[in-house]
């Protein structure tokens, strides 16, 4: 039976309309007759795309509606849902018209029933941040390497777990110190309060871990409590929270030294890996090893060229040294002929004074001549020596190269070790060693001048 477009009610208009014409014309339906309209369900298949925009669907037992959350309005909503989450929006009623299927516009999203708890958490924040208490200034350093670390928490919390594994693995010489204290329920934020300022006073670790698996805002709301802020500001040893997931914020995180996004992190920020600290210890050892051998090399290279340069000053020397053996010997002669004479004088004296034995005052005095003129003798004679060994040592402190080298003079050798005394042994571009009074350098030959004979004129 075929179908007569041309029949039907006397009122139906025949216009016929696109599709995007007809979605065009409910999306205005729709924005005109719903205004902002508050929902309630729960977030399934949750996305965030690369730009940034949530999408994801609110469904209850029997129904569900897409969503979508642009950018600029979900970074005033805090952290992400997740699915499973039952939450409240604030929406506009939209079509997607190039599919034709209606959504949520979302203009505002808080969890669902927390409410409350959420804006007692917002004014506690904001109280205690106008107070100073989250300022930076007052945040602690922490320790770089720590060999004992404390961690409040309770006994069954498996971030405990997590933590010991974390720091077992990372650093195993670090000893742990557990303070167990409950992690939700009534009262326990004061139990922690009370946990941390216990802990300050023992001293006995040099940095705290506060930590807490996830859960809803009410699991967590121990962390909101303001007792426990003001003790972990007040607490003497670096604290570090990590409660709950990453996108989890609690007044503890902010009063904290630092805020780790996960307990297992927390772990990872205070334990620095062994491994990486051996690795880094193995590479400093190498390059200290080899600036050692480096150094080395040079002193080395720097002695041969001091032996090389001590070869031929050598033979000098040992001529001088024996001329000054030769004038001590002839010096040691002198006084002993001097000696021989005086003893024969004084014994000249005394056959005169038994030969003439009443003239003993005159003996006596003449023998005191004889004294006095022998210590002259010896006087002048030791005078005499002393004043040619001043002159030869004289002569031989002029005779010392290293004296020369002093004066500003250099030696001059070619690479083969041969002295070089003239430019004739010279070419351009030839290298040459320099011997100086401390050290040596090397040089290369730009340019020779032969040496000029005196005008005879």
């Amino acid at each position: 039976m075929a179908l007569d477009f041309e029949s039907g009610d006397p009122g139906t208009t025949r216009e016929t309309l696109t599709v995007s014409l007809l979605n065009r014309a409910v999306a205005g339906l729709l924005a005109r007759g719903f205004p902002l309209v508050r929902v309630r369900g729960e977030v399934s298949g949750f996305t965030r795309a690369a730009s940034g925009h949530w999408y994801f669907a609110l469904k209850d037992d029997n129904a569900q509606a897409r969503c979508v959350m642009f950018r600029s309005r979900n970074l005033l909503a805090g952290r992400a849902p997740r699915d499973g989450d039952a939450v409240e929006v604030r929406a506009q009623v939209t079509l997607y018209e190039p599919r034709g299927e209606y959504q949520l516009t979302i203009e505002a999203l808080r969890p669902a029933g927390q409410g409350r708890l959420y804006e007692e958490f917002v004014r506690l924040r904001e109280r205690l941040g106008a107070e100073g208490l989250f300022d930076d200034v007052r945040k602690r350093v922490l320790p770089s390497m720590p060999s004992t670390i404390g961690i409040v928490t309770s006994l069954q919390a498996a971030a405990l777990r997590d933590v010991v594994t974390t720091l077992r693995r990372r650093a195993p010489y670090c000893r742990i110190v557990v303070y167990p204290v409950p992690v939700q329920g009534e009262g326990a934020g004061r139990v922690i309060a009370s946990m941390l300022a216990r802990a300050s006073v023992r001293a006995e670790v040099e940095v705290l871990l506060l930590v807490r698996g996830g859960g809803s805002i009410e699991d967590l709301w121990s962390f909101n409590d303001e007792t426990l802020a003001r003790a972990i500001r007040a607490s003497g040893i670096p604290v570090v929270v990590g409660v709950g997931h990453e996108s989890d914020f609690t007044i503890a995180d902010f009063a904290a030294d630092l805020r780790a996004p996960t307990p297992t992190a927390a772990a990872e920020i205070v334990a620095p890996d062994c491994a990486a600290l051996a690795h880094a210890v193995d590479g400093r050892v190498d390059r200290l090893r080899n600036a050692l051998r480096g150094r080395a090399g040079s002193w080395s290279q720097r002695l041969d060229y001091a032996y090389r340069a001590l070869l031929a000053p050598r033979a000098p020397l040992a001529g001088l040294r024996a001329r000054i053996a030769q004038l001590i010997l002839r010096a040691s002669r002198v006084l002993a002929q001097q000696s021989s004479t005086g003893r024969l004088q004084l014994g000249a004296c005394r056959d005169r004074l038994r030969r003439n034995r009443p003239d003993v005052a005159g003996a006596t005095r003449a023998l005191r001549e004889q004294i006095v003129s022998l210590g002259k003798t010896s006087h002048v004679v030791a005078q005499r020596g002393r004043g040619q060994l001043e002159r030869l040592r004289a002569e031989l402190s002029h005779l010392d190269p290293q004296a020369v080298l002093k004066r500003g003079y250099s030696i001059v050798r070619d690479t083969n070790g041969q002295l070089v005394s003239g430019a004739g042994q010279l070419h351009i571009g030839q290298a040459v060693d320099l011997v100086l009074a401390e050290g040596g350098a090397q040089a290369r030959v730009e340019s020779l001048r032969q040496a000029t004979k005196p005008n005879d004129s």
